[in-house]
């Protein structure tokens, strides 16, 4: 039995080996071509555009990107703003008051509103696609803000190579410095942009479509089949699937689109699980046609690394669940990690040098100092995200679960979340590693502080989820006594009001 378990603990270092030696194979890529830029194509005509903004349950935040659109430089007989509106809350009539708004002022615009939300947000930009006739859609979700010169950076691209199926832009960030998971985050966001996609793209890889933030080209989708339901990232799904078909996709790092970063933890573990099903469902889904296509062969590496990149948690959790027994059994003796901690060493390259090429060295090393977070952070969500990928593995379906959206102060907001059921089991394993680094302290005390970090990790994500439902609880409970309060108060001034009017109407008889 203890062989077998080394067996499974070798084969997980190994992978997570050769995942990171990807990791370090971008930085080297981008590292070889970071001098190299995006030529712009000059824009020699102007041709019609489809703006899609699918919503969900946005009321604070769909007004502004609505604004944002309307704003852009570009003619308004040439621009269809489509408002792709699921909502069942007061985000509908808010949207339909900003539309009429603006079609008032000569703007073209589409409100549409579907019976039920078939299909989630690929369902919504398919139907948006049955209601136009533009070549080019672009497409933004609620929580971003493009610049008013979007459309005249990122056409000229396609306008310029009939090849080019799909432009993306790089995301910036609205609210960065919010609190410490926000900064963590932008460290996690810029590396993939600054460093990943600018490497992947430059090497004529494959590089997926993050959602939002670009313009695709009609007959790209179409010859890729559509916008499809069968994964939670359909902006992945549908990418691969356009490049597998002989298009191509170009980034723009120069060409920045801010969104907001989730400030609140559950509402970030959401959107992490659902990143981490769809991505493992576009890998069983898409393994195939990649490795039988004619891709070369270091495409096809690189474009598998990429869909795999959230299996290395469930690894590490696995690994971390094995160390007790092994270590009882001396299964681990011999065996060293320093290997696998030379190669991780590129993560944190990555994001020194991505937080370098955006914000100068004094900037660079401010931003680094969210660093602990993100680690503690990372680590501390591989039990939900190992979930997430357990779950796509199985075969098991789960809804779309939206990311909520805050504009500002998350806390007073009803989209806020509460803790899941993972709270309780992150302080489980919090316990497993503080036994599990004692354990090594006895017999292998070189495993110690990768033991510690994962005790550290689970024990912040846990104190943070609770910390986080306790204050919402509370101050839950506080705007419910302040709303039965001036609830109370209109009710006593209406039972008031008749005997006022008696006691006027006495005094007036009075005065005669």
């Amino acid at each position: 039995m203890s062989t077998l378990l080394q067996l499974i603990y070798a084969c997980c270092a190994l992978a997570l080996g050769l995942y990171t030696a990807g990791q370090a194979t971008l930085l080297w890529r981008y590292w070889r071509t970071r001098r190299s830029a995006t030529a712009s194509p000059p824009l020699t005509e102007l041709p019609a555009v489809a703006v899609q903004l699918p919503l969900y349950n946005e009321a604070r935040v769909a007004g502004r990107l609505i604004d944002a659109v309307a704003a852009f430089d570009y003619p308004r007989d040439k621009l269809l703003i489509q408002v792709l509106d699921d909502s069942s809350d007061l985000t509908v009539p808010l949207v339909a008051r900003k539309l009429t708004a603006l079609e008032a002022r000569g703007f073209q615009v589409q409100h549409i509103r579907r019976v039920d939300r078939a299909g989630f947000k690929a369902g919504a930009l398919a139907e948006g696609m049955r209601h136009c006739q533009s070549e080019y859609l672009a497409i933004f979700d609620a929580d971003f803000v493009p610049p008013p010169d979007f459309l005249r950076r990122a056409l000229p691209h396609l306008l310029a190579d009939p090849g080019i199926g799909i432009v993306q832009s790089r995301w910036g960030h609205l609210n960065a410095d919010e609190n410490s998971l926000t900064r963590a985050q932008r460290l996690s966001i810029d590396a993939h942009f600054v460093i990943e996609q600018a490497a992947r793209n430059r090497s004529g890889w494959l590089i997926p479509f993050n959602g939002t933030g670009g313009v695709w080209r009609r007959s790209c989708i179409e010859a890729a089949g559509g916008w499809s339901p069968e994964t939670l990232t359909e902006d992945l799904d549908l990418s691969y699937r356009a490049q597998l078909a002989g298009w191509r996709s170009q980034f723009l790092p120069e060409v920045e689109v801010p969104g907001e970063i989730p400030p609140q933890l559950a509402a970030y573990k959401q959107q992490q699980s659902r990143w981490a099903t769809g991505n493992t469902q576009c890998l069983l889904k898409l393994a195939g046609p990649l490795l039988s296509s004619k891709l070369r062969l270091s495409h096809k590496i690189m474009a598998i690394q990429h869909l795999c990149q959230y299996l290395p948690q469930p690894l590490m959790l696995l690994m971390l669940l094995l160390t007790p027994p092994l270590l009882l059994s001396g299964g681990l003796a011999g065996l060293s990690l320093a290997p696998l901690a030379i190669v991780a060493l590129a993560p944190p390259l990555m994001y020194g040098a991505s937080q370098m090429r955006l914000y100068g060295n004094r900037g660079a090393l401010q931003a680094l100092t969210a660093f602990p977070a993100l680690l503690f952070i990372g680590t501390g969500m591989s039990l939900s995200n190992s979930l997430a990928v357990i779950a796509a593995l199985l075969g098991i379906r789960t809804p779309f679960r939206r990311t909520p959206k805050f504009k500002r102060d998350w806390k007073r907001s009803h989209y806020a979340l509460s803790a899941d059921h993972t709270l309780w089991l992150e302080a489980a394993l919090m316990i497993y590693a503080l036994w599990a680094a004692a354990l090594a302290w006895e017999t292998q005390r070189d495993l110690c502080p990768y033991l510690l970090i994962y005790a550290l990790s689970f024990a912040a994500v846990a104190a943070w989820s609770l910390r986080e439902s306790m204050d919402l609880r509370r101050l839950r409970i506080e705007l419910g006594r302040q709303r039965r309060g001036e609830a109370a108060e209109v009710l006593r001034a209406r039972s008031l009001a008749p005997c006022t009017r008696r006691l006027r109407y006495t005094s007036r008889k009075r005065g005669r």
